[in-house]
């Protein structure tokens, strides 16, 4: 009988369930989600997580019995390990949540025995995944940026793990600033708090209204000058424009990929990996068309390239995610596989 380790997948509304088998290759790439009904509190998210486990078990012929580890990523802060802090898309009330210690009895109760939990940032664990993928049987180091709502970060190890950090904050780099004088754009703010031009901002949809509110003024006989649509409803719509060619979507995701592009640059003076992955809903090709990806790529790599040493020039290679929506739950799933095989 094979072994298996589950991996959660937690989102603020919905959570997605996945496994691999102990060589690490994914049990299915169908994607498995359930509610996580957070605005019902704590014990009804743990249902979730159960309830998406058991479907997966049962959708893919397999049984409690198999199952050697589980893992869960989760957003972060956290106060210490599987222990939640606050949390901007959760309830006030699950700051201080011991969510591991929850997790891991539900998991045991219904499978008759201990079996081990391991949690952590979702951005890092989808690092995990992407890394094992773009790897193969590389000994080498990755990192991956993956923007989206926000600018999730990872740097994964050649143990195939990811940088947590002594407080469990480590690869907060989204939250770095970037040097926005080579973009000669004014500080845009976060959602964190902070003003000093973080890298979020810049490479995300949360900064496209501020990208909208600096240049539109620039382009008064656009469509979107006079439009009667929400800032909400404007933002969205980017994405599909500059796919038809709109001179000012395309402008400013350019100027997102010139921004993630000088970023990576930075983050390759400290980690200095073979492989950059770039993930997020701008190279997923649902979503998008060929050309556009090939744009955003190149312009990453035209904007990383000349402040990286001549040796990292000829190395690094700057690679699309493969996972997309799956690479959190089947990271989850390898940190379990990982944290076991090296304990």
């Amino acid at each position: 009988m094979k072994s298996v380790f589950l991996g959660t997948d937690s989102g603020a509304t919905t959570s997605k369930t996945c496994g691999v088998w102990e060589d690490g290759t994914p049990v299915s790439l169908k994607l498995s989600q359930s509610s996580t009904n957070s605005q019902h509190g704590t014990e009804a998210v743990i249902r979730g997580w159960i309830e998406g486990l058991e479907k997966f078990l049962a959708e893919n012929g397999l049984s409690w019995q198999q199952v050697e580890g589980v893992g869960l990523a989760i957003p972060g802060p956290y106060k210490r390990y599987g222990v939640l802090d606050r949390t901007a898309n959760l309830p006030l009330s699950f700051e201080g949540w011991e969510f591991h210690r929850d997790y891991e009895s539900a998991i045991a109760e219904r499978a008759g025995r201990r079996i081990p939990l391991f949690c952590g940032n979702d951005g890092n664990f989808g690092g995990v995944a992407e890394a094992a993928y773009v790897r193969g049987k590389e000994k080498c180091t990755v990192l991956m940026l993956a923007p989206g709502s926000g600018l999730g970060c990872a740097y994964v190890g050649r143990d195939g793990l990811p940088l947590e950090g002594d407080t469990l904050n480590g690869m907060e780099a989204g939250h770095m600033p970037l040097p926005i004088h080579l973009l000669g754009l004014p500080a845009f703010r976060c959602g964190c708090g902070r003003t000093w031009g973080c890298a979020e901002a810049y490479t995300t949809i949360s900064g496209l209204s501020q990208y909208l509110d600096y240049l539109l003024p620039e382009y008064p006989n656009h469509e979107l000058a006079t439009s009667t649509a929400t800032t909400k409803e404007k933002v969205l719509s980017l994405r599909a424009r500059a796919q038809k060619e709109d001179p000012l979507a395309l402008r400013i995701f350019d100027l997102q990929a010139k921004a993630l592009g000088i970023h990576v640059a930075s983050l390759l003076m400290a980690f200095d990996t073979k492989y950059v992955v770039i993930g997020g809903g701008l190279i997923d090709p649902g979503s998008t068309t060929e050309e556009f990806r090939s744009r955003y790529l190149s312009g990453i790599r035209e904007a990383a390239l000349p402040w990286l040493h001549s040796a990292q020039r000829e190395y690094v290679q700057i690679v699309p995610a493969h996972y997309g929506e799956l690479s959190q739950s089947i990271g989850a799933a390898l940190v379990a596989l990982y944290s076991i095989k090296n304990s």
